[in-house]
């Protein structure tokens, strides 16, 4: 691969457009990680990925058309970022339906990966994303796939398009999907534990079937969320998996092609 040396141009546009990626990226938004890391980390990125292009960079004549192209880049990173980030938000979606079936939504504690407070079976789903995502070694994959988005998507070649929005409101319906699907087991538990005791109250009018099946929901839907954890992990990572053809799918439909 051909490598031509360094122009500092060329590094600022890659630097848009790799800081905005990393500045919603899952991992590198928690609490605990420095800002500062995470700018130097994307200025190593940039530096890293600007020598592999070996096209000249062709500015627009203006201060606002210079600009617009910047924004641009700004915009195409965010984009990008949010197809990586929109996974583990499923992953939270699924553990508040599993909350609220679990009767858990007051149990919550702070994510440090989203700075909020958030239920403690979404937390455990999106640490397992997070575990998944590294052990798959899909941040190099992503890596490898930056690179490519500039095969993809040049500088000042970003088109918004119908095709586009498709397919980025396609994939969130599939995610909300997978989501339902991670929760069906246990919704399915606490529908058999309500139509048991909804039996039992008819029996006996004077059970107070609210109070007394809270406990039998907890203890089986626990249980059952535990038992399905191995499953979640499989849908998890079937997805995680699709992530850095999605990115660049992404980034194609950016550049027009």
């Amino acid at each position: 691969m051909d490598v031509m040396p360094f122009d500092l141009t060329t590094w600022l546009l890659v630097f848009l457009r790799a800081g905005a990626w990393l500045s919603i990226f899952p991992l590198f938004t928690m609490q605990n990680f420095p800002v500062q890391l995470r700018i130097a980390l994307g200025a190593l990125v940039s530096f890293l990925v600007s020598q592999t292009i070996t096209a000249p960079v062709a500015l627009p004549h203006g201060f606002f058309s210079n600009l617009g192209m910047m924004v641009a880049e700004v915009g195409s990173g965010l984009l990008l970022g949010f197809i990586c980030r929109l996974v583990f938000h499923i992953l939270e979606f699924a553990g508040n339906l599993v909350s609220s079936e679990l009767g858990l939504n007051m149990a919550s504690t702070l994510n440090p990966f989203t700075h909020s407070r958030s239920d403690i079976p979404g937390t455990v789903l999106y640490y397992l994303g997070a575990l998944l995502f590294l052990v798959l070694d899909l941040h190099h994959a992503l890596l490898l796939a930056f690179q490519k988005t500039y095969v993809l998507l040049p500088f000042g070649a970003v088109h918004l398009k119908e095709a586009l929005f498709n397919n980025v409101i396609g994939s969130t319906s599939q995610l909300f999907a997978l989501g339902l699907l991670m929760a069906a087991p246990i919704i399915a538990v606490s529908f058999l534990v309500n139509l048991v005791f909804s039996v039992l109250g008819r029996a006996v009018p004077q059970m107070n079937v609210f109070s007394e099946s809270f406990p039998f929901r907890i203890m089986a839907g626990l249980t059952v969320f535990g038992l399905s954890l191995n499953l979640m992990a499989q849908h998890i990572s079937n997805y995680l998996s699709r992530l850095p053809q999605d990115f660049l799918r992404i980034a194609q439909l950016l550049g027009g092609a």
